[in-house]
């Protein structure tokens, strides 16, 4: 994957409360994947220019990036990080080596400077990540006991019912089936216990037939409309749809074998793990920006939600392998605008009981 990283970081007063903000855009389609933003306490100009660049870098990593091209507005930064000027200041080398090793992770890595209005993005979530920190202040709030700051946004994770694919646990991803009448009741079920949720601002589906018809149960309780996002569909599993495990084994041994444990290999004529983590991100990246600081009910598939679990965990893709996820299972992942995440509940069916 080729990508563009655009970081920034700001000061008022060099040094005084200091915040970065990093954008990471698909360097073909100029697609925003991921966004990064933070408060660092009293730093200067510069500081929190590394410290943006250190962000995007590591937004990259995360999605996988093989080619990175920094665009920053540090003149600064980009000719010490390109080599052509030393690096003097002692608070400024420590936060070198970290860029300069998150650069050797990737294939390519190129360094260029824009001028401030090209850098907006970045710009702005420097901005609010220092805007943010004031408000705090005024406010007399204490941060979340892990360091984050500022208001999350809540994601009710919500798994659809049965259907009859997942009672033959058969491999269902693009194929549009309908619930059965346990997978009616499964969602009915969940639509009791979230519709005592007081504080839900939206509900948000695949556009999967199955996922729609149990975020309607909940829609019916609620008055709220079901909104569809494309980015929340089940990965594409190519040729394997429909079969059981031990039938795409025996079909595809060798890369039925490698996909088990590598998260770049492809079903054939499907998607991966690793496509599906970048789609993902964007679909997350797209509800915050509408939705930020709210409270979100996600209804979606298992590896959608194992992949929003794992990004808030901040942990590898073997992740997706040890994570088992329930019909109708409902888990809480909670996004900070800092970049900091918390995971408060992991697959409770007790609405089933």
């Amino acid at each position: 994957m080729k990508v563009i990283v655009e970081a920034d970081g700001g000061s008022r007063g060099n040094p005084g409360p200091a915040g970065y903000g990093a954008v990471v855009r698909d360097k073909l389609s100029g697609e925003t994947l991921a966004e990064r933003r933070g408060f660092i306490g009293v730093a200067t100009n510069n500081v929190a220019e590394y410290q943006g660049l250190i962000a995007g870098l590591r937004a990259a990593s995360e999605l996988r990036a093989e080619t990175v091209d920094v665009r920053m507005d540090s003149k600064l930064v980009v000719e010490q990080m390109a080599g052509r000027w030393k690096i003097k200041h002692p608070s400024m080398q420590p936060l070198a080596r970290e860029a300069q090793a998150l650069v050797r992770s990737f294939k390519v890595v190129t360094f260029e400077w824009i001028p401030r209005e090209r850098n907006r993005q970045a710009d702005r979530l420097a901005n609010e990540a220092m805007d943010g920190e004031a408000k705090t202040a005024e406010g007399d709030k204490q941060p979340h006991w892990s360091g984050a700051v500022g208001e999350p946004t809540r994601l009710i994770l919500l798994r659809h019912g049965q259907t009859k694919l997942s009672v033959e646990r058969r491999y269902s991803g693009r194929g549009d089936h309908p619930l059965t009448e346990l997978g009616l009741q499964q969602a009915e079920r969940a639509a009791a216990r979230l519709s005592k949720v007081d504080d839900v601002a939206a509900i948000i589906s695949s556009p999967l037939q199955r996922a729609q018809q149990t975020a309607r149960k909940l829609a019916d309780r609620t008055g709220l409309d079901v909104v569809t996002h494309q980015g929340l569909i089940e990965t594409d599993f190519g040729t394997w749809e429909g079969l059981t495990f031990a039938e795409a084994a025996a079909r595809d041994p060798e890369i039925h074998r490698r996909w088990l444990g590598d998260t770049s290999v492809q079903p054939p004529g499907g998607e991966s793990f690793d496509e599906v983590n970048a789609r993902i991100r964007k679909a997350r990246t797209d509800i915050i920006a509408k939705y930020g600081g709210k409270t979100i009910v996600v209804v979606s598939h298992v590896t959608p939600i194992k992949t929003l679990l794992r990004q808030a965990l901040d942990v590898g893709p073997q992740f997706l392998f040890r994570m088992h996820l329930d019909l109708t299972g409902v888990s809480i992942a909670e996004f900070y605008p800092d970049g900091h995440a918390s995971v408060k509940l992991v697959n409770d069916t007790s609405h089933l009981s």
